[in-house]
């Protein structure tokens, strides 16, 4: 493609500019080819004009950037330079799914996205989901850097599930992603919000300026007419519904308060709920084989997704039966010897954490037990309240280490202990959940938290081999041969 055709005729560029053949775009200058443009973006560390000139050096025949600069090269300046990228990477690699979903919100993204690929793949659809645990398609999963991915890996990838035959696709749009434009050249057919509570605040600069970044996938990536999908039981959600119908969206509200799929009722059978739903002035009676009212809040969350899509509720709503619960999310890992279950979940905000343990409280005749940390180089303000959270939510709390990074352990968990009062410390993370299963009896239920489907630990700049499910497996075999 020419640059004239990838940066649109609003970049005024001279016919002999405009002419030039583009071979590839890069955001990183040590991944420039000959013919390339790139991208000079500004970062959080670093700014993206320091590396243009290399860039150029390498082969670069064009400079995207906010501001006119001397490298030998043309140079496109735009106000917005990520939104630009986004939309030349959009055109550059051409296909996307020709239905796509965005799901945004503090909890539940990856569960909403792996539910709505689920049903769409049990309906026929070759379907895919991405976020948190990667790519997950038809030819099995892929693992990535972030969440949401920079939009020139974005559109590589979303051209690659063309290519494989995916029509249907699950994404999840996290916080940064949207402020920094990656999902900006998606055309979305809807979106949808979980909830909202505190995270990410130390990279944003307030709690409402974290909100106002999820908002954007209402306010301005999904087009007038387009389906906004709200879990109007959180916290919030009256904001966005608010917002999506000034945008000219259609709002389907899910849940207890919902209008559009209404949850009547939610009773515990075992490991499973029995949902009462009401759509359209029909009942459905569902049997979800998920623990948690919040995973019935994001079946509802998908299901309207698949619903604002072109399904029937009368199709998708039976489907809930089948439903898999995402890895990590509160997902029973395995049982001690004394027939204690042992949960894993993903849950890193106060909020997460305790709607993970309420929702265990029920099957805990006796003591409910957690075991978890918090991440260093993020928000320190939440590691209270995720002790406070622990301490007011279950009956043992063991605090340990998760992706400590450059900060000192123990002191992150002395921020956590603070307001633990009787708290137990074991730094090393397999230690502290060797120990809560040693600890466990008949009526105890156990929750590890906070890494859910992570394979490492973080320590300093070196990702360690870990897993909590690993973890859990090793102390359940130990244990049975001690019996």
């Amino acid at each position: 493609m020419t640059l004239g055709e990838l940066v649109g005729p609003e970049a005024k560029l001279s016919a002999a500019v405009a002419a030039l053949p583009i071979a590839g775009i890069a955001a990183d200058s040590r991944q420039v080819k000959p013919g390339f443009l790139f991208a000079a973006l500004s970062g959080v560390n670093t700014d993206g004009a320091r590396f243009a000139a290399d860039a150029v050096a390498r082969g670069a025949v064009a400079v995207l950037a906010s501001e006119p600069m001397d490298v030998g090269a043309p140079v496109i300046a735009v106000p917005d330079p990520r939104r630009t990228l986004a939309l030349i990477a959009a055109r550059f690699f051409g296909a996307q799914p020709e239905t796509t979903v965005a799901v945004t919100g503090t909890n539940g993204k990856t569960s909403v996205a792996a539910f709505t690929r689920q049903l769409w793949s049990n309906a026929g659809h070759a379907a895919a989901s991405l976020g948190t645990v990667g790519v997950v398609s038809p030819s099995g999963t892929k693992v990535l850097r972030h969440t949401t991915p920079d939009p020139i890996e974005l559109h590589g990838l979303l051209a690659g599930l063309v290519a494989e035959g995916v029509t249907h696709l699950a994404l999840e749009a996290s916080s940064h992603g949207l402020q920094q434009r990656r999902l900006d050249g998606v055309v979305l057919k809807a979106g949808a919000f979980t909830n909202i509570s505190r995270d990410h605040l130390d990279y944003h600069a307030s709690f409402e300026d974290y909100f106002a970044q999820k908002l954007r996938l209402f306010t301005e990536l999904l087009q007038p007419g387009a389906t906004a999908v709200i879990d109007m039981d959180s916290v919030e959600s009256t904001r966005v519904a608010d917002a999506a119908k000034e945008r000219g969206l259609t709002v389907f509200g899910v849940g207890r308060a919902g209008e559009t799929l209404r949850l009547v009722s939610a009773e515990i059978e075992g490991f499973a709920q029995r949902l009462e739903i009401e759509h359209a002035g029909k009942t459905y009676t569902v049997l979800l084989p998920l623990v948690g009212e919040f995973q019935a809040s994001n079946a509802l969350v998908a299901a309207g997704l698949v619903i604002a899509t072109g399904a029937s509720a009368d199709e998708v709503l039976p489907r809930l039966e089948h439903l898999q619960g995402a890895t990590g999310r509160l997902e029973l890992a395995g049982t001690s010897h004394y027939g204690a279950p042992i949960f894993i979940d993903y849950a890193h905000t106060p909020d997460a954490l305790s709607k993970a343990l309420d929702s265990l409280r029920p099957y805990a005749d006796n003591r409910l037990f957690v075991v978890f940390g918090c991440g260093g180089d993020r928000d320190r303000g939440k590691r209270p309240q995720m002790g406070a959270a622990a301490a007011a939510k279950s009956d043992v709390v063991i605090v340990t280490d998760d992706n400590p990074r450059s900060e000192d352990p123990a002191a992150i968990r002395d921020e956590i202990l603070v307001a633990v009062p009787g708290g137990r410390e074991i730094g090393d993370r397999a230690t502290a959940i060797s120990e809560a299963i040693r600890m466990i009896r008949a009526g105890d239920v156990l929750l590890v938290a906070g890494k859910g489907h992570e394979t490492g630990q973080t320590v300093g700049t070196t990702v360690i081999p870990f897993s909590d499910h690993d973890a859990v497996a090793a102390a359940l075999t130990k244990g049975a041969q001690l019996g």
